[in-house]
């Protein structure tokens, strides 16, 4: 296996202030960083970019996206000051069409705060091109999966995938739990376990059905994009993958800010 390979990332942006208070889940997502060879362009997948078709971003200068409100000022000056590169983001849609994937292209889109916050704890100068790729929630966690293995090849040529969302993600929960204080549920942990479990075995059928088969699987994503990305990491790793999980936490109540490396098992084709 060449030392090039990049493993395929699953990493929490948490709520907004995460930026302002990063914590154990910050430092994890840096000493991750710091195991990396050096990537030759991120391919950025967030929860907070979704579109109907699989959409690369163009730009050469991405925005920083702040798309939220009612939050700290100091959050809304925070500059991360990303360059793209159009060749590596048109061979990020050549891997899509050759897998058969129907690809659009955004020449304006930045770096929403899925992308930005984590980036910003592991790549804090900026210093590696980063291409954006949407999500398509309407295909569900398969059509993700597929998503995902069609990046595969390009871990073999320096691309890092980083897909970011959450393994948790109930704002109405958050809402009552700062409301009455009554701590973190106790779904919250048994669901990102659950998680955990499925990926150490390999057990993607599990996985891929984890609305039926997890535990309070609709309330720990009333709608499920924040896992959606998780799915194309998952895939980006190849057909055998293998998991090791770099953070377990809970932010803000009901948060689960589990991250996770894939790799493709030896032997195995990305």
């Amino acid at each position: 296996m060449s030392s090039f390979r990049q493993p395929a990332l699953f990493v929490p942006h948490g709520a907004p202030t995460f930026a302002l208070q990063p914590g154990a889940a910050g430092a994890a997502l840096e000493r991750q960083a710091g195991r990396l060879p050096p990537p030759r362009a991120i391919v950025a997948v967030s929860a907070h970019w979704a579109t109907a078709l699989p959409t690369v971003g163009l730009a050469t200068q991405l925005e920083t996206i702040h798309d939220f409100s009612g939050f700290p000022a100091e959050l809304y000056v925070i500059c991360y000051p990303a360059t793209g590169c159009p060749e590596a983001a048109r061979e990020v849609a050549r891997a899509l069409a050759v897998a058969g994937l129907q690809v659009s292209f955004d020449p304006e889109r930045g770096l929403d705060h899925g992308a930005w916050v984590p980036l910003r704890f592991m790549f804090p100068d900026a210093d590696v091109p980063v291409i954006p790729l949407s999500i398509q929630p309407r295909d569900g966690a398969a059509g993700m999966l597929r998503l995902g293995r069609a990046l595969a090849p390009l871990r073999e040529r320096g691309f890092l995938v980083v897909a970011s969302g959450n393994v948790t993600h109930n704002l109405g929960d958050y809402v009552r739990a700062a409301r009455d204080g009554q701590g973190t549920p106790a779904y919250v942990r048994e669901f990102a376990d659950w998680v955990w479990a499925r990926l150490v075995e390999g057990e993607l059928e599990g996985l891929l059905d984890y609305r039926r088969r997890a535990p309070d699987a609709a309330r720990a994503h009333p709608t499920e994009e924040h896992l959606l990305p998780l799915y194309v990491a998952v895939g980006a790793a190849g057909d055998d993958f293998a998991a090791e999980r770099i953070h377990a936490g809970i932010d803000d109540y009901v948060l689960a800010m589990d991250a996770y490396a894939f790799t493709t098992r030896a032997g195995a084709t990305a």
